[in-house]
């Protein structure tokens, strides 16, 4: 697995541990929203589009 598939991996872990934390209730929606946006924009990811 090259380097950037790593670092895909590692984010869909971070992002998927974050959706656990806004399902219990750990976090608010307006947390999950910084936090997964910081994520993305520092490990170079293109941020999900919303669905309308």
């Amino acid at each position: 697995m090259s380097s950037e598939e790593q670092k895909h991996q590692l984010y869909l872990k971070q992002k998927a541990l974050l959706d656990t934390f806004v399902e219990k209730h750990a976090i608010s929606r307006e947390q999950y929203e910084k936090s997964l946006h910081d994520l993305t924009e520092k490990m170079g990811e293109k941020l999900p589009e919303k669905d309308t």
